[in-house]
């Protein structure tokens, strides 16, 4: 299960490799199954790709729209990720309403991870899983010292208490579930990443390294967070 590292020259090189990553999963999936099964991240690194999709001239009837984790907070707050890939994205485009399944948060973590899990129940691997990394190393909302639900038998949506950065209330699809994907596309930028990307190459237990689908991973990286680690 490998990690393979793109480095990026420059921004402009990293957002036209994630846009490219990203068609080239699509055509894949089209192809294959007729269908593109997409898992989003949240944050500012992945708004970037997001808003570049907008701009793309795509047969949206064929993508199914997930979310890889949600902040128990009100339909439309402008913390949630589903309201940040919305305005960046979703709502520029013609995705049918019906494919895009946002995680209903609002009520309450222990809940919404209950209804989001049998939303997943016989739903195929994911296409296409993008994630993100926190400076602490955690993806999704999977944090250090919580439960990443990376055990065989652990649930698809996991509901997160006490989470180190506000809302403390969060759900998240488990380590399990973000690992059943034909691939999966780390995001990462940004010089505050450095040390838990130089956590990561030296194989420490950080939550990003819990996703660990057949095919391994590809992070999509810049320099100032890839630096010069060993």
């Amino acid at each position: 299960m490998p990690t393979r590292w793109q480095v990026a020259e420059n921004e402009a090189d990293w957002l036209a490799r994630a846009l490219a990553y990203t068609l080239a999963a699509e055509a894949e999936s089209l192809a294959d199954h007729g269908e593109f099964r997409l898992c989003l991240a949240g944050g500012g690194t992945p708004e970037r790709l997001y808003r570049e999709l907008a701009g793309q001239a795509r047969d949206w009837r064929h993508w199914q729209v997930w979310y890889g984790d949600e902040r128990c907070l009100p339909p439309g707050h402008p913390e949630r990720n589903a309201t940040l890939a919305e305005q960046a994205w979703l709502q520029r485009v013609a995705i049918p309403g019906a494919n895009i399944r946002a995680i209903p948060a609002e009520l309450g973590a222990r809940a919404a991870a209950e209804v989001y899990g049998r939303l997943l129940a016989g739903v195929p691997a994911f296409d296409l899983v993008l994630l993100g990394l926190g400076e602490d190393g955690h993806t999704a909302s999977l944090f250090p010292g919580h439960d990443w639900g990376a055990g065989g038998d652990a649930p698809a949506a996991l509901a997160v208490f006490d989470a180190p950065k506000p809302p403390p209330e969060r759900v998240s699809l488990s380590a399990r579930r973000l690992s059943l994907a034909a691939r999966v596309l780390f995001l990462v930028t940004g010089a505050g990443k450095r040390e838990a990307v130089a956590a990561w190459r030296r194989g420490g237990a950080i939550p990003a390294a819990a996703i660990r689908p057949a095919a391994g991973v590809d992070v999509l990286i810049d320099q100032s967070a890839y630096g010069e680690q060993i």
